[in-house]
């Protein structure tokens, strides 16, 4: 299972599109797509994802299953060697379903949270390679979260 190609002119999923169309809101939301949606991360995500501790991935399995995992390791297990690139040197465990997911060609979603200031971006893109350390991700969608929802955090140790 591959991921669709992003383009700006289609920031949104079909199911995405059909409820926007049934909330009449779909014209709008397409004009909001080419602005705050990217086929590459800025350089402010760039630098966001390397200062995390954690991230969150969906992924997808064999049969069409969504997944949510977490990988976390010492800031810098992330980074972006250029916009279109993500690197993550952590693996999931043997028996975390993104470990079975995690396949070069394959889709994945990352979202990374900073709890503290409730700042979030996404990040959706296909694996291009998986190694003994961790794994690369192509960008194809990248952007801002909304951080309505979430409440400020501060880690306690």
């Amino acid at each position: 299972m591959s991921a669709p190609t992003f383009t700006p002119e289609r920031a949104f999923h079909a199911g995405e599109q059909a409820l926007q169309a049934r909330a009449g809101v779909r014209a709008r939301m397409a004009e909001v797509g080419k602005v705050v949606m990217r086929d590459h991360m800025p350089d402010q995500h760039r630098i966001f994802f390397a200062q995390l501790p954690f991230i969150v991935l969906g992924s997808v399995d064999a049969e069409g299953q969504p997944w949510a995992s977490v990988l976390a390791a010492p800031p810098g297990f992330v980074a972006s060697p250029d916009d279109h690139t993500l690197t993550v040197q952590a693996l999931p465990l043997t028996d975390d379903p993104l470990h079975a997911n995690l396949r070069p060609g394959r889709p994945l979603g990352l979202l990374g949270i900073e709890p503290h200031t409730r700042r979030r971006n996404r990040m959706n893109g296909v694996v291009t390679t998986v190694g003994s350390q961790g794994f690369a991700v192509q960008v194809q969608q990248s952007f801002g979260n909304c951080p309505k929802y979430i409440q400020a955090r501060e880690p306690v140790y």
